[in-house]
């Protein structure tokens, strides 16, 4: 069986949004989560880049369009903030095409928008 991956920069991650989520609460935009989430990465030595832009090819080519992920952390982690009521099938697909066009094998998708923090893992 194989091993839980990343797990203890998975274990980081979520602690940090459960910091941010418990001073903050739900009702927030996302990019204010996302502000705040900058903040505490920092506070606890995570490597992040905020708003990677991401290329998508098709049959061989870049396309002009791109996608952003909300963060890329440890270099090899894909993290999707949401602030909604739920996380559904779209939200796993949008992750899963981040993973593809990567090359990364983890991403996070994190709602702020319930009284309790949501997170998924999504595993390529």
């Amino acid at each position: 069986m194989e091993e839980y991956l990343y797990k203890e920069e998975t274990y980081d991650i979520i602690g940090c949004a459960m910091e941010v989520h418990n001073e903050l609460g739900c009702g927030f935009l996302e990019p204010v989560y996302q502000e705040a989430l900058s903040i505490v990465f920092r506070e606890k030595n995570i490597p992040f880049v905020k708003e990677k832009s991401l290329d998508i090819k098709f049959k061989g080519q870049v396309l002009n369009k791109k996608y952003i992920a909300d963060f890329i952390c440890f270099d090899k982690i894909i993290i999707e903030l949401k602030a909604i009521d739920t996380i559904n099938s779209q939200h796993l697909a949008q992750v899963i095409n981040y993973l593809k066009c990567t090359d990364k094998r983890l991403g996070l998708i994190i709602n702020f928008g319930t009284s309790s923090l949501q997170y998924k893992r999504v595993i390529l």
